[in-house]
């Protein structure tokens, strides 16, 4: 528990950087994002037994940091360069698959594919979240890594002390029906509590807050949080992966940690605009 609590409070002063100098670096948050996309694909790789292909694993890696960082060109540039980055690494990629086909199956290059494109450009959005908000573009970011988190947080805590009811018991043996319903309770009250403190302390008042929405992202978001971990359950047991990596203490690899947020991520950012949560 002492290092699941110490790793928790170092990722949170982690992203507490990232918000204290978005404005005099705004970059930080790309090579964040890029920097845990690449750990990311890279536990998968090792955990397949895959790290000593170089070609492959130098491809992905590349990619995986490259997409985040492709968000600083110009918003006409950014498709293109991004379907050339996804053109070119299906060709690398398939090419060593026909290249290696007697040591690799096409499961393996089938999660090692799609986790490549999925986890960067999923993360990334995080990046097209800050642009979307504006000046209250981190408070968007925050909302949608902390939901994620305290989603997870909510069922670890509920499912310890309450837990008897297996949710899926077949791909995630310790996740629990109480476990949920926690998740959904403290998720709610987190956000609705967030956007209090926003609206209350740090905006002055100077913005309305739409509880709604906020409410949305607690609720929809814990269902986000429970089918990013199952999703990355069901991956590990599939390619027989007890776990992807011990690199956080007391909480896994970089993927125990952010599969919730590679679901979370995207459903927020299509919200808002629909249902902005900052309204002037």
């Amino acid at each position: 528990m002492k290092a699941r609590l110490t790793s928790a409070v170092t990722l949170v002063f982690f992203l507490a950087a990232i918000v204290v100098f978005n404005a005099s670096y705004p970059i930080a948050l790309n090579l964040a994002i890029a920097l845990i996309s690449v750990l990311a694909v890279y536990e998968i790789i090792t955990a397949l037994g895959l790290a000593k292909n170089y070609i492959l694993l130098l491809s992905s890696l590349l990619l995986s940091a490259t997409i985040p960082m492709l968000q600083l060109a110009s918003s006409q540039q950014v498709p293109i360069l991004q379907q050339a980055a996804y053109f070119i690494y299906t060709v690398i990629t398939f090419s060593s698959l026909i290249f290696y086909h007697k040591s690799i199956t096409f499961r393996e290059i089938g999660v090692i594919y799609s986790m490549s494109l999925l986890i960067p450009t999923a993360l990334g959005t995080l990046i097209s979240l800050r642009a979307l908000g504006g000046r209250h573009g981190m408070f968007y970011v925050i909302i949608a890594i902390f939901s994620a988190w305290i989603a997870d947080t909510g069922a670890f805590f509920a499912g310890s002390l309450w837990g008897k009811h297996k949710l899926c018991p077949d791909i995630s043996p310790k996740k629990t029906i109480e476990g949920v319903i926690g998740g959904f309770v403290l998720n709610i009250t987190a956000m609705l509590i967030f956007g209090y403190i926003f609206h209350v302390i740090f905006y002055e008042y100077s913005v309305n807050i739409s509880y709604f929405s906020l409410f949305l992202i607690g609720f929809f978001g814990t269902v986000m949080s429970v089918l990013g971990d199952l999703s990355f359950s069901l991956i590990k047991r599939s390619c027989h992966i007890k776990d992807f990596s011990e690199i956080i203490p007391g909480h896994g690899g970089i993927l125990d940690r952010f599969d919730s947020v590679i679901f979370e991520a995207p459903f927020v950012y299509f919200l808002v605009q629909i249902l902005p949560i900052v309204i002037h």
